[in-house]
């Protein structure tokens, strides 16, 4: 076989895997938004649904590996060509990953739809998710159209969303303090604005492969965290 039909082959393999890349990618931005509101809206049976659509996510990342590993086999990749395998195989991770994140908010909309609400709290975890959900968008963009500077945008929007977790981690300390029968619940909502604040990591770390794909750089590693809660004031 000649070189350029070995080189029309691999990018035909390639095109696949990011169908397949994109196909998830929409997946779990579906499960990102339908968790939010199955969490504000009470609504234990998109809850579900959103639990039982983790499983398509799963197969999708396992389809994605064994494609990319059957393309590393045959194909006999060039360094960028790999590097570009590689970053599909980072992304599928992590976009299930994300998934994870959103099955484990919709497992807790049972219990807390059994509790007394806790002001706006699941509404401020909704406006969260919502922009975790449009930095995914555009990290994937940015993939497919190997946008360097579209990628960094959301690597910087990831502060965005670190403040917002900051903010909703002191509003449930307040609750708590103010009456204790809140409690059970502001931990339970704790746990899932730290997912969503998980989610925005990992969404950031798909935009990261984007740089090093189109730069053959990673983005500066001193990129400021802003969770801060797990400082203790001295004050």
């Amino acid at each position: 076989m000649s070189n350029q039909h070995i080189a029309s082959a691999f990018d035909r393999d390639l095109e696949a895997v990011q169908a397949q890349i994109m196909k998830m990618g929409g997946l779990v931005e579906d499960a990102i938004r339908l968790g939010a509101q199955s969490l504000e809206t009470r609504d234990e049976a998109l809850a579900e649904d959103v639990r039982a659509g983790d499983k398509a996510i799963d197969a999708l990342e396992d389809l994605i590996n064994e494609r990319a590993a059957r393309v590393i086999a045959l194909r006999a990749p060039t360094a960028i060509d790999l590097r570009l395998i590689l970053s599909v195989i980072k992304i599928s991770a992590n976009l299930e990953r994300i998934g994870d994140y959103a099955k484990n908010m919709a497992k807790r909309t049972g219990v807390l739809a059994q509790m007394d609400p806790v002001n706006d709290s699941t509404g401020s975890i909704r406006r969260m998710a919502k922009t975790v959900e449009g930095m995914l968008k555009d990290a994937l963009d940015a993939y497919i159209q190997r946008d360097a500077d579209l990628a960094m945008a959301v690597i910087a929007r990831d502060e965005d969303v670190d403040q917002m977790y900051n903010g909703l981690f002191r509003q449930f300390l307040t609750y708590m303090m103010e009456d204790q029968s809140n409690i059970t619940a502001c931990m339970h909502l704790h746990f899932i604005a730290k997912n969503v604040e998980r989610m925005g990591d990992h969404v950031t770390a798909i935009a990261e492969q984007t740089v090093y794909l189109v730069t053959g750089q990673h983005p500066d590693d001193a990129r400021p965290k802003a969770d801060k809660t797990s400082i203790v004031s001295k004050g």
